[in-house]
Formats: structure tokens, sequence, C-alpha cells
């Protein structure tokens, strides 16, 4: 049964020159919804699986940006504004900070997708990334079905003005033998090299244009690259070249670029530890530890390895699960790693963004990850104190401080904070920061990546201030559920392919729980898309997590049929309730 789509409601409008922007006014054009928030690095995948959607069917395809943010900075007004900029979003964006259009659509899941038609109902829905071949599909039966009667040419995108600044949204930084510093400017596609006052630059590395482009230093191609490693030798600095899903390497004596390991092709498959790929997915930042190279790949929240003079790229540490889990690294959880730092007495230290939380990985015999600070996908906030009790908000770097205790960039509290192992305290070194996505020690000094503001700054290293902040969670209403709920996952494949089949059961189901005791039967993994739970009501609340995939190859025309795998976790507020719904339903992909 066709659903009316309802109205588009929220604070405002980015892109659109100032004007709203109304369903009923975009009758006759086919319209895709994306619930995004800029904190999630699948919502940035999904941004750059519809810019191809926007080139081909701009004639009559409007694709609205539904800003729902998970954490409290990403409701600032400010900070979506510059978000949209940062991810070089082309179209129009609501700011939706109360959840309004979200809780309309009933979605439950970053990023989800909906399919308007011309005449305003919705014809699909869609969770998680990888549905850009599915998306064009169901466009194309949609023009051919309405043909004539499709609105052209009438897109209510504006861009907005063009910004000047020397820098633009830098991530991370790395000190240079010779005493300069390289930056690499995301937003630009470029690395700039830095004289020690911080402004005056020596040179540029890339040309500036989005690309994957190897070769001398102005024809070299970036795409919103990342991390920064100098090798041991010296003599070559690699780059997390993160849209690019591939680690480059820099010639430090002419700035030649060459690519180290990733195509331009981004990783969709799992990979377990041990594992190796010639492919990646979202490498964010690098660290030299233990001999090697370690790659913070947030796409699959796992850290990898990575040989530098051949390339392989083999997983360390992570399940693929989103999540906050300790354990062997054949069963650790991370959700989005984003910074690392090696310290002297051999520990990994990891900004491990999603969950707010910093971990470490040991090394040696019997090593295994554990957290320092952060409790989960879902608590965030900025408090100091005990490590038990104290909570960040999404940070991105970390590095080491002369006596051994852990700065971390504290990105969406604006801070930056100190995790002191000897004591097991948190505390704050700096506020007031814009969006610290970085942090270099440099003498007595730290060199912070003020990656909002366009810059970066020197601060002291001060002992730190205790700061009695406020605990947060996500925002969004609880579903009310019985005590018995058959979960049912909702999944399509697009029109051409078909569930592969071939080696049993193409999918996998898994269902856990904060607090584990709310969930008395129906957890763990299997395959299916169907699941009996049983909640505890003496438990009451708390969140049910919800991970799937599915696997489906393109029907064979010519003896070979290229294969996808579809993948979404959801976090779900539930409430129990005796009378309450008997039923969970979430849409993979449904049409």
């Amino acid at each position: 049964m066709k659903v009316r789509a309802p109205e588009l409601r929220g604070r405002r409008w980015l892109n659109t020159g100032g004007e709203d922007v109304t369903l009923a006014g975009l009758r006759g054009r086919i319209v895709v919804l994306d619930f995004w928030t800029f904190c999630c690095v699948n919502c940035l995948h999904a941004l750059d699986e519809l810019r191809p959607l926007e080139a081909e069917f701009g004639d009559v395809l409007t694709i609205i940006g539904v800003h729902s943010p998970k954490f409290l900075h990403e409701a600032d007004p400010a900070a979506v504004e510059a978000a949209v900029e940062r991810y070089d979003v082309t179209h129009p964006v609501l700011d939706d900070p109360e959840l309004t259009t979200w809780d309309a659509y009933a979605a439950r899941a970053w990023p989800t997708l909906a399919v308007i038609d011309p005449d305003g109902f919705v014809v699909a829905r869609m969770a998680g990334e990888g549905h850009g071949p599915g998306l064009a599909a169901l466009v194309r039966e949609l023009v051919g079905t309405h043909g004539d009667r499709l609105r052209r040419g009438d897109d209510p995108y504006v861009p907005p003005p063009a910004p000047d600044t020397a820098l633009r949204f830098p991530g991370k930084v790395v000190a240079l033998p010779g005493g300069t510093f390289l930056v690499s400017d995301t937003a630009h596609h470029q690395l700039v090299e830095l004289e020690p006052d911080l402004g005056t630059e020596v040179r540029r590395i890339g040309s500036g244009e989005r690309g994957l482009t190897d070769g001398a230093t102005a024809a070299a191609r970036f795409s919103e690259p990342q991390g920064l490693l100098v090798l041991p030798s010296g003599d070559a600095v690699l780059v997390a070249d993160t849209v690019n899903h591939a680690v480059r390497r820099v010639d430090l004596a002419d700035g030649t670029v060459s690519t180290l390991v990733g195509t331009g092709e981004q990783l969709r498959e799992r990979v377990a530890v041990g594992g190796a790929s010639a492919l990646l997915s979202s490498p964010w930042d690098l660290a030299w530890w233990g001999g090697t190279v370690v790659v913070a790949m947030a796409g699959p929240h796992q850290l990898w390895t990575l040989d530098p003079a051949t390339g392989e790229a083999r997983v360390l540490a992570g399940t693929t699960n989103e999540g906050l889990r300790d354990g062997a690294f054949d069963e650790a959880f991370f959700a989005q790693p984003s910074g690392l730092a090696a310290g002297p007495d051999g520990t990994l230290w990891v900004a491990d963004s999603e969950i707010s939380a910093l971990r470490r990985v040991g090394d040696g015999p019997g090593a295994a990850v554990a957290t320092a600070v952060g409790q989960g996908l879902f608590e965030f906030g900025h408090h100091d104190g005990p490590a038990a009790q104290a909570l960040l908000q999404h940070p991105l770097g970390v590095t080491v401080l002369p006596d051994g205790s852990v700065a971390v960039a504290d990105t969406y509290n604006g801070a930056v904070r100190r995790f002191d192992p000897a004591t097991n305290l948190v505390s704050t070194l700096a506020e007031g920061l814009a969006e610290p996505s970085d942090l270099l020690v440099d003498g007595e000094t730290l060199v912070v990546v003020e990656s909002a503001a366009h810059r970066l700054v020197r601060l002291p290293v001060p002992a730190g201030s205790l700061v009695s902040g406020d605990a947060h969670v996500v925002r969004r209403t609880p579903t009310a559920l019985a005590p018995g709920v058959a979960l049912r996952i909702g999944f399509a494949p697009p029109t051409g392919q078909h569930l592969d089949d071939r080696y049993g059961d193409p999918t996998s189901l898994t269902v856990a729980a904060d607090p584990p005791s709310l969930l008395l039967s129906g957890g763990g993994t299997a395959t299916g898309l169907t699941r009996e739970l049983r909640l505890d009501p003496g438990v009451g609340a708390g969140v049910l997590q919800v991970a799937v995939t599915a696997a489906a190859c393109d029907d064979p025309s010519d003896g070979f049929a290229a294969c996808h795998r579809y993948q979404q976790d959801w976090g779900i507020p539930v409430e129990v309730s005796p009378g309450a719904s008997t039923g969970l339903d979430l849409d993979l992909r449904s049409v």
C-alpha cells in the first residue's frame, strides 16, 4: 500500500538561498530523502553514493538531506552549516534538530533513505550504505513509469558563497624531520607544509581537485585526506586518503605521490582478523606501532596493519560490529576509530569516536583491547573525574604527553582532555576550541588542529583541572514493545538482483542489548531475517542493538554476475510494556 509522504519540517533550510522547500512544491519530481548526521561514517559513504545519482538524474531528481543529529554538538546550527560545506553537500538540507521529520518517517538508523514518487507517495525505504546501484535502478523505473509527467530542470538547490581561507577543515598534523609541519587540508584535498609558526606555507602537495591521481606534486589528487604518518626512514609520509579508500605515499624530497594500497573502490565485504584485502574503507588515521603501520579503518570499525614496503593490508582487531566490547582482537568491537597514538610503553591508544571512547590496545602475548574512558554508543557528555564515570563527545584525535598521560581531542566538546593511566582520572586541559581533530606534542606546547576554525594553534601543556559537566544520551523517542517481540527485517533486492544462496542462507542477524539483562532470549548471531525476542519487563528500558547483512547478486546475462553486500546496524531505544506492540519491523531495503 502506498503511503503519502509526510511534509518536511525542521528548524531551517540550507543550500536553498534562504527559501523553504516543500514536497508539495516538488510535485512532479522524483525525491530522495537522505536522513544523515555528520558524525556517521556510513552517512558520509551514502553521500558519496548519491553523487552519481545527482549527476545522472539531476534534471528530474531532487535529493534532500535531512540532518537529524545524534550528538548534542550536531544540533548546533553553526556546526550543521559547517558540516554541509565540509562534506561538499550539493543538494538542499533540512536542519532537523528536534528529529521532527525523522520521527514522521519512522527513521531508526543513520543513514536512512526514502524514495518519493512524482505523485508524493513513499515507494521505497532503505537503511545503511551500499544502495547506490539499487537506487539508480529504481529511479530509472520511476522515470520510465512517469515519463512526460515529470517536471524537469527545476531543482531548488542554490550553492552557498565560496569560502576563502588558507586551510579548510584541516584534519591531522605531523612534525617533519626538518622542523616543519605537514597538515592534511581536508576540504581542499591537499597536504600543506607549514613553518613552525603554523601559518607560513612552505609548499602544497596535490592539485586541490578531488580525485585519485599519482604523480608530481602539482598533478597529484587526493579526496578528503586525513591521517598522516612519517615513516621511520624519515624520507616519506603515508596519507590516509579517506574518501579514496586508499593509503598514499608522499616522497618528502620532491613531493611525488604514489598509491600504496587501495583502488578508489570501497571495501564492502567483511574481512575477519588476520584476513587481507586490497580494498579499504575510510582509513582515518595512521600510527607506527609494533614495527608496522596501524590503520584506523573507520568504515568497518576495525584496526588494520599495513606493510609499508609491499602495501599488504590485514585486519588486526575488530569484528566489523559497531559498538563497545573489550577482549581479544577477534572479539572486540570498535565504532569508527579515528585517531591513533603509540605510547613508549607499547600501548596503542585509539580515539574511538562513535562510542565517545578512549581505547587501549596491548602488545605482545595475550594482547587485547580495553576501554580507558567511554560507556557506549549512546552515552556521551563532558564530565571529568574517575575514568569509569568520565564522558567524552565524539573524539577524533589522541597523543601521548611527555609524562605518559594521554591527551584527547574531544572534538564535539570543543576541548582537549587528559587521561592519566597512573591515577585513572580524566581532566580538561583546554575548552572553547572549534572541533579539535588532532593533537601533536611539540616541546613544551601542544599543537592542536582546530578543524572548524580552519587553523592550527598552540597550547601550553598544563596539569589540567577537573570539570563537572553534563551527561547526555541520544535524544530519540523510545519504541514501546511488549515482552514478547517478533523482529522482522525487510529486504528486497534491487531490480536485476537476487539473494545469493549458492552457499546457504546469505543473511546474518545479530541481536544484543544494553543493558544485556534487557534481552532474556533471542540474542546472538544466526542466519535469517526474523527472530523471536523476549524482553525483561523488570528492566523496563534500554537499547536494542540489531545488526544485519544480506548478499545479493546481479542476474547473470553473460556468465558473470557481480555480488553486493548490504549491511546495517540499529541502536533502538525501547521501553517494555505488556500492552505494547509485539512486532518490530526494520527496513534494510524495502520497495
